[in-house]
């Protein structure tokens, strides 16, 4: 017995909660929201996994391709799978698709980043002499 609740007390459970997974919703949160998130992300882990069921998979291909096609991000591993999911309303199990997107950093994503916040900087220094 002891031996078993050892076990249990060893078991990693980062790979149960990633740090670097954001769960992408069709519904609760703008586009732009998740796309920010996820180079925030990069910054701190070099690459970020975007989760989605069912509907919300286009929001997910939509961030990935976003930062993709800005030079910020590169595909290392896509996953899809079904899911189950029990229905409250018809009572019993309903198939769900699901997709995992692997992204990682490109090798001018510091660079990207750096132009942009300072291009951020100018804007705003801009708007405070011109009030």
């Amino acid at each position: 017995m002891e031996a078993i609740t050892e076990g249990v007390n060893n078991i990693n459970i980062t790979e149960a909660y990633k740090k670097n997974r954001i769960q992408v919703s069709n519904t609760k949160k703008p586009l732009f929201f998740y796309v920010n998130l996820a180079k925030r992300y990069m910054q701190q882990h070099n690459e970020v996994e975007l989760s989605a069921l069912g509907m919300a998979i286009a929001t997910v291909v939509t961030v990935a391709e976003i930062l993709k096609n800005n030079g910020l991000a590169v595909e290392k591993k896509i996953m899809t799978s079904t899911v189950d999911i029990k229905d409250d309303s018809r009572g019993r199990p309903v198939q769900k698709a699901k997709i995992e997107i692997l992204l990682g950093k490109t090798a001018n994503f510091d660079e990207l980043m750096a132009a942009a916040a300072a291009e951020d900087g100018e804007n705003g220094e801009a708007e405070e002499h011109t009030a």
